[in-house]
This record gives structure tokens, sequence and C-alpha cells, in this order.
């Protein structure tokens, strides 16, 4: 009995449009589900792991330069007043990312250790610190209270750079593990949804165009205008379902590629350079280790600006002769050729120097080529944050408008079905 009702022209009417109706479900489930993926991948890489990493690599950067400062107030002696202030601020600093990456952290077990743990060294740190600094300002001839202080701040430093700025890294890497998965996961599922949708879309135009045409042949009428408007909304959902979903798809490649990869770099290259620019105070702070922090020096140089070199005065000829930002490291292809130079002529000139001549030198102008090098730096880091800023808004924008097209959409369509089928069935009643 079922088989002959479909025979008959209600039943095959009913037929092609439940095929319609499934067509035009499976349309929208699909366009839904995509626009919810690119939420959640725009969600956690601008609302949530994007930002603890860039906290953390914040941190990473205070932390370092919390070591540099202490080892220019030992170096300064009495005029250690801004090294000491700069101290304290980056303190401040680094209590507020770590409080930041605290929250963000939520209840991942293994980030809380770790930032726990960064916490209690950072606590063993400053006591090493304020105890060389307290020995320091001691009379020199008391006791030999310059060597301790010198001891002291030895261990300092090798707490700091083997234990706390690796955890610190380590804090950066996971939650760069969940953006980078977030945006794997998101970018592919926006990626195919959107061929599924335009996949979809065509299945749901050629069942429309069906039922009209079965209508018409049957009916002996033209195009009912109610499925005629049911089909051009169809089409226009999913046609620009698949252009907003391009648009997310493009979204989320360009705040993870142009603006949350390029600020990470580039906040992980302040760290580095405050790290060897307080490799410059250590060098002329600590002369048993000397050789070992020009070494540092160098290692660090050739991670930010790779040129070939065996060693520091070649390497430092060889930046020299650069002409453009065509070199590898980790600022390659960024304009930063002429700061990185200037700061590398002042850090030979400083070699060439000892005793109160290269700490003079130190002061003013490796000081200052260093601080122009670093606004470089920030000034670049602005401008991918504003890059990642605005494919994060842009990205929700779209969505929003999408998420309100979707319903309009499925009771323009729903209405406009009926509307063309019931009237016809109506007359076999």
């Amino acid at each position: 009995m079922m088989f002959l009702a479909r025979r008959t022209v209600p039943g095959r009417t009913k037929v092609i449009s439940a095929v319609t109706v499934v067509s035009l479900t499976l349309l929208f489930s699909t366009l839904a589900y995509g626009a919810a993926a690119a939420r959640e991948g725009l969600r956690v890489i601008g609302l949530d792991a994007g930002p603890q990493v860039v906290a953390t690599a914040g941190l990473h950067m205070g932390l370092s330069d919390m070591d540099a400062q202490v080892a220019d107030a030992l170096l300064l002696g009495d005029r250690r007043e801004d090294a000491l202030a700069r101290y304290d601020q980056r303190r401040q600093e680094v209590g507020t990312a770590l409080l930041q990456a605290h929250t963000l952290a939520g209840a991942d077990p293994a980030e809380r250790r770790t930032i726990a743990s960064v916490l209690e060294g950072l606590g063993r740190y400053e006591r090493l610190a304020a105890e060389a600094l307290l020995l320091s300002s001691l009379d020199p001839v008391a006791g030999g209270s310059q060597d301790k202080a010198l001891v002291i701040y030895r261990q300092a430093t090798d707490l700091m750079t083997l234990e706390l700025l690796p955890q610190a890294y380590n804090l950066t890497l996971e939650s760069g593990t969940i953006v980078r998965h977030a945006y794997e996961d998101g970018h592919a599922a926006v990626v195919t949804v959107r061929v599924i949708a335009l996949l979809s879309g065509a299945l749901a135009l050629g069942c429309l165009l069906w039922l009209q045409v079965y209508l018409a042949r049957r009916f002996r009428r033209i195009f009912g205008p109610a499925l005629l408007a049911a089909t051009l909304a169809t089409a226009a959902c999913a046609i620009t379902g698949a252009i907003v979903l391009e648009q997310q798809a493009a979204a989320l490649e360009t705040a993870k590629r142009d603006g949350f990869d390029s600020v990470l770099t580039l906040a992980r290259a302040r760290a580095i350079g405050n790290s060897l620019h307080a490799d410059q105070s250590r060098y002329l702070l600590d002369s048993v280790r000397a050789d070992t922090y020009q070494h540092t020096f160098f290692d660090k140089s050739q991670s930010l600006v790779y040129v070939a070199a065996d060693n520091l005065p070649s390497y430092q000829n060889a930046v020299g002769a650069l002409k453009d930002s065509r070199f590898l490291g980790m600022l390659q292809g960024r304009d930063v050729t002429a700061a990185w130079q200037r700061f590398q002529q002042a850090d030979q000139a400083l070699r060439a120097q000892s005793g109160a001549a290269a700490t003079a030198a130190l002061t003013g102008p490796v000081r200052s080529a260093f601080d122009a090098f670093d606004a470089t730096l920030v000034r670049l880091g602005a401008q991918h944050q504003n890059t990642f800023a605005r494919a994060i808004a842009d990205g929700g924008n779209g969505l929003r408008g999408l998420w309100v097209l979707l319903p309009i959409g499925v009771l323009v369509i729903a209405a406009g079905v009926f509307a063309g089928v019931w009237p016809r069935l109506k007359e076999y009643r």
C-alpha cells in the first residue's frame, strides 16, 4: 500500500518534498557546524590559549631582564639607581604575567604545576639577588664583600638561566601547542565544511528545482512564487555561507600565521635580546666567566640573526656587511638589519675597552643601540598584534552575520516550501 501511495501524485510530491527538506537540513547543519568550528578556533586563539602564550612569552622576557638589571646594578655600584628601579618594574610585570597565566591555565594541572614551580624558583632568585645586592653595597675592603656578592650572583643567574627561563618557556610551549591544534582543527574543519556546504547547497537547489518542475507539470501551472523565493533564498544562504566560511579560514590563518606566530616570535626575540644584553654586563662583571658570557652572547646573536661565522669577531664583521634582511635566524625577513648592525658595532667597541671605559661604553653607546634595537622589535610586535586583533575581530563579525542569516534563511525557505507544496496537496483532499 505504501508503494502504491508513492506512485500517486500526492505521494510523489511528499517524497520529493521530504528529499528536499533533508537536503536543506544537510545544508544548514553543515553551515552551523562550520560556524561553530570557526568560532571555537577563534575563541582558543584569540581569547584563551593565544593570550596565555603572549603572557608567558612576556614572562620569559621579564625574568630575563630582571637578571640583566641585577648584573647592571652590581656592575655600576653607586650608580645603580636606574637598574634597581627597572628591576622592581620587571618584578611587578613578572608577577602580573604569572597571575594572568595562572588565571588562563584554568584547571590544567600541568600548567598550574609549572606556574607554581616558577613562583617558588622566583622567590629563591629574589633572595639570592637581594643578598648579592646587599653585599655589593658594603665596604669593598670589609671581608671581600664584592667577591662574595659575585659568588651569590653566580648562583642567582644560574638559577635563572637553568631553571626559571626554561620553565617559563615550557609554559609558552604548552599553550602554543593548544593554539596550534586549535588552528589546525578549526582551519581543516572550516575548509572541509565549506566544500560540503557548496555540495549540499547544490543538492538542495537541485531538489527544489525538481520539486517545482514536478508540480508545474502535474498541475499544469507555472513555477510558484513561493518555491522560487525558497530557491533563491537557498542559493543565497549556500553562497553566503561558503563565502563566510572562506573568510573564517582566512581569518584563522591570518590570526595564527601573520599575527600570533609573529607576536610570539618577536616576544621570544626580545627575551633573548635582553638576555644577550645582560651577557654584556656579566662579561664585564665576572672576569672568571667572561669567555663563557662572550660565547653565549655569540650563540644568542646567531639565534636571532644568523650569518656564517666561527666566533664573535667574525660574526660581527659579517653582520656589518649585511645589505638587507635576507638572513636566517629567528628575525629573518624582518626589518631589523640597521638596528642590529649598530648594536653589534657598539658591542665590538665595548670589547675593545676595559675597566671604567668599558663600563661607560655599556651604559652609553651600547645601551642606546640596544634600546633602539629593542624598540624596533616592540614596533614590529605592535604591528603584528594589531593584525592578530583585527583578524580575530573580522572573524567574529563574520560569524555573527552568519548566525543571523541561518535562522532567517531556515524560516524563509521553510515558509516557501510549505506555501508552495501545501496548496497542491489540499487539492487532493
